[in-house]
């Protein structure tokens, strides 16, 4: 095990201001100046070096399903619709100056800020969206006799705006997700699931958080992420898809 060690550095006299304000150039004068001692602790690189081969890896997960009723017309079918995966994702992800087309299956997206502790993080991730049939590569849970399968995963990701000592390390991000029609009951309906996994090392400035504190504001991210995706997907997407049987409609007739 590794020997913890600190250096105590002199105390020295400082005035505290009760209810002080800070701002650049120095601090804000309020009446009731009180002089205060303080002392300070400064970790040596030992001390550091220990805390850092104490830090274990944190692991958080969240998963959620959908289940709704899909109104098809003969006309268009959601597997036509899934068809168009560059319509798919402007439905699910429609604001284009945060999104860019990398490729045939794959789209960079900037995703909105999120507050982790006294962070601010804005991860940047590529999503692959790719059509499966027949029953061949589903996605596990999706059952083998459904005609056709939206699979959504995530290759590639990019924590942006955390300094080099905040950045964690060892850092992974999962996202699986499937969407498909469910037409074995009496009426068709939208299934999905997406489950989202984030694995890291936390940098020594979180790692004396207490587990439960990070652990509870890490899953509150984690399950508003996948529920704005899941609003999404039951608000625009079907939304969209409703266009998309007009389109059909009018063509048909014409």
């Amino acid at each position: 095990m590794c020997e913890v060690s600190s250096q105590l550095v002199p105390c020295r006299r400082s005035l505290v201001f009760p209810g002080a304000h800070v701002r650049k150039g120095g601090w804000k004068r309020q009446v009731g100046m009180v002089p205060k001692w303080q002392c300070h602790v400064a970790m040596t690189s030992k001390t550091q070096f220990s805390i850092m081969n104490q830090i274990k890896p944190s692991n958080y997960s969240s998963r959620i399903t959908t289940d709704i009723p899909l109104y098809e017309s003969p006309g268009a079918s959601f597997d036509q619709y899934l068809n168009d995966r560059n319509r798919v994702f402007q439905a699910i992800f429609p604001e284009k100056r945060r999104s860019q087309r990398l490729n045939e299956e794959e789209w960079r997206i900037q995703m909105l800020p999120i507050q982790f502790l006294f962070l601010t993080v804005w991860p940047v991730i590529d999503m692959r969206l790719r059509c499966k049939s027949e029953g061949k590569g589903y996605p596990p849970g999706v059952p083998v006799d459904v005609t056709r399968v939206l699979e959504l995963d995530v290759t590639r990701w990019e924590l942006q705006g955390l300094d080099s000592a905040a950045q964690p390390s060892d850092f992974t991000l999962g996202v699986r997700g499937a969407l498909y029609p469910d037409r074995r009951g009496l009426r068709t309906r939208l299934k999905g699931q997406l489950e989202m996994d984030i694995n890291f090392v936390l940098p020594p400035m979180l790692a004396l958080i207490p587990e439960d504190v990070r652990r509870s504001v890490a899953e509150s991210v984690l399950k508003r992420l996948v529920e704005n995706m899941k609003h999404k997907v039951n608000g625009s997407l079907l939304s969209d898809f409703s266009e998309f049987k007009r389109e059909r409609a009018e063509i048909l007739r014409s």
